[in-house]
């Protein structure tokens, strides 16, 4: 997997941007050019938006995914429009969000014993029941491994110990993390 470049960075949340805006006022889907090298590459990302310090939405895709900036575009307008934890984003809102973007390894599978909290995000699938925590979740609220495990075996609908379960599987992977914040911070060098 390739890292990112700051100019890669930049231009994957110029494209989570455009795609909200253009989403939430013009109820249409901006026209991107295609993009080559690592933005053409098929990889999982989450785009996660905030407004005053609060989520706001988080979605994105892992399994099966297309280029990187498509799955970014397509994420952000999901964030923005269908997690169904929050009403739509209104355009007034547009202006105040922050948008964050992690950009995912390939999911393997892993050893309860390896995971690392902060480092590994985390899949949990048990039959058609799945969940999914972002790496950054645990290092948000000071979790321990365990404690991730047991969280994202209940965001599937699970029983917090299910990841003990033989036929629960479970997926570890990491991310690249970056926001409009880093964007200043990128642009002051």
């Amino acid at each position: 997997m390739s890292r990112l470049s700051n100019d890669d960075r930049l231009t994957l949340v110029d494209i989570a941007r455009r795609a909200i805006s253009s989403a939430v006022l013009q109820k249409s889907i901006p026209d991107f050019p295609v993009f080559t090298g690592t933005l053409s590459e098929p990889r999982g990302a989450f785009v996660t938006l905030h407004l005053a310090g609060n989520l706001r939405g988080c979605v994105g895709q892992v399994e099966n995914p297309g280029p990187l900036a498509d799955v970014v575009a397509r994420s952000a307008i999901n964030a923005a429009l269908n997690d169904t934890r929050f009403a739509p984003v209104r355009p007034e809102e547009i202006a105040q969000l922050e948008i964050e973007i992690s950009v995912l390894s390939a999911l393997e599978r892993i050893l309860p014993e390896a995971i690392v909290a902060g480092c590994h995000g985390l899949l949990v699938v048990s039959g058609s029941l799945r969940g999914l925590l972002l790496p950054q979740v645990a290092s948000e609220r000071n979790w321990t491994a365990g404690r991730l495990l047991e969280e994202t075996c209940a965001k599937a609908g699970l029983r917090s110990d299910a990841w003990r379960d033989p036929a629960t599987e479970i997926y570890g992977f990491t991310a690249e993390i970056f926001s409009e914040r880093d964007r200043r911070k990128i642009e002051e060098v």
